[in-house]
């Protein structure tokens, strides 16, 4: 049966908190924490091993070198520390994935830089820079509409515009801070329900009942929450349904 979209499902993984290989069966894409805010050389190459062996694409997911706040608080750094983080992260990752025989095929920010980068230009380029010199094939997965998104095109580095299956959006089409109760949808009904407006009718409902246009390449939904696992397999169920 014929289907109606082509679309990328990914997850954030490798950061201890998540049934990570189940959900792996669900995506096809795989963004591995690789040290900034989680993640060491033994959970990567646990992760990588597993994308391998179901036929995952893997992505590096680095993020501002903040442990202690799993990366979710802002920085304002200069820029080539900036550069050096991001760099230093996705290196690492594509050293193990060289070991394990893998490659590493596209890079998204966690977090705080993640944030920062869709409305920052300037520090979206500094992302950008440090990505393209890791590898100008790499391609660059940013929020959609976003500076980042931005960056990669004046680059001319490949990117894929990203949505969220289970976040809340602001009217200008940013994502709701996490400081506030409403910003992660809980209930996957309502997550299945906003994955469908965006990759059938380009589009999501921003939390003031706006109506906001979006392109999508992948949707995105978080391996760490307490129904990620079966919000994964109802949204892998419905894209395969077409």
């Amino acid at each position: 049966m014929a289907k109606d979209w082509d679309i990328d499902l990914n997850a954030d993984l490798g950061e201890g908190c998540g049934d990570d290989e189940a959900i792996l069966a669900c995506v096809s894409s795989a963004n591995i924490a690789c040290g900034g805010h989680a993640g060491d050389a033994d959970s990567m190459r646990t992760a990588v091993r597993a994308a391998l062996k179901l036929g995952v694409k893997i992505g590096a997911h680095p993020s501002f070198e903040d442990r202690q706040n799993f990366g979710r608080s802002e920085m304002q750094l200069p820029a080539e520390i900036v550069y050096a983080q991001v760099y230093a992260q996705i290196r690492a990752l594509q050293a193990i994935c060289a070991e394990q025989g893998a490659e590493c095929v596209h890079v998204k920010p966690h977090g705080a830089l993640y944030n920062q980068a869709a409305r920052d230009l300037a520090l979206a380029r500094v992302v950008v820079s440090a990505i393209r010199d890791a590898g100008a094939h790499l391609c660059v997965v940013g929020l959609a509409g976003s500076a980042l998104i931005t960056a990669a095109r004046e680059a001319g580095m490949p990117f894929a515009q990203e949505a969220f299956a289970d976040r809340r959006y602001n009217p200008d089409g940013s994502l709701m801070s996490r400081q506030l109760a409403a910003a992660v949808i809980t209930d996957n009904a309502e997550a299945l329900a906003q994955a469908k407006q965006m990759v059938a009718h380009h589009s999501v409902t921003a939390q003031d009942g706006s109506r906001l246009t979006l392109e999508v390449d992948t949707l995105c939904l978080h391996g760490d929450g307490a129904h990620a696992l079966a919000l994964a397999r109802q949204l892998r169920a419905w894209l395969d349904a077409g």
